[in-house]
């Protein structure tokens, strides 16, 4: 079965080839697309889970310092690598895909004018699909780098 399917489902099983690193509130994975460098995201582990409200208070707040941890490795890890790093947006929304998920979307001087200042959804659709930025081995070594701000700022680092 393709990973992608059951993402959720895939990182338990360690079958899931994103996955940066498990953290106390799910998994650390970086984007299948990295046409902004960096990009990440915070699955959860548990997968009735649709939304932040369906966890238990105590899991709730693991997912969200959990995604805040995330963030900050992310932020340090593409403030290293780009000068043109600007800030990072964290963002819960849940329109399509079923299972809890938070994006971290690092953002950039060199983006775009029109684009910029603006949710990332406003990037053409092809983005999302040009195999050009698709995660691959090319993107090793911003995965490395956010794999040791992440082990910094879990404290093992």
């Amino acid at each position: 079965m393709d990973w992608r399917k059951d993402r959720v489902g895939a990182a338990l099983g360690g079958e899931n080839p994103t996955v940066l690193r498990r953290l106390p509130g799910g998994f650390a994975v970086i984007g299948d697309v990295q046409w902004l460098p960096g990009y990440c995201l915070l699955l959860t582990d548990d997968p009735a889970a649709g939304r932040l409200s369906d966890l238990p208070r105590p899991r709730r707040l693991a997912f969200l310092d959990s995604m805040e941890r995330l963030g900050e490795a992310v932020e340090r890890a593409c403030a290293e690598l780009d000068p043109a790093f600007r800030r990072i947006n964290l963002e819960i929304l849940g329109n399509t895909d079923p299972y809890l998920h938070a994006h971290i979307w690092p953002r950039y001087d060199w983006e775009p004018p029109e684009i910029v200042g603006r949710p990332v959804w406003l990037y053409p659709r092809e983005r999302w699909s040009d195999p050009a930025t698709a995660l691959g081995p090319a993107h090793d070594p911003i995965r490395n780098v956010v794999q040791r701000h992440l082990a910094a700022v879990m404290g093992d680092g």
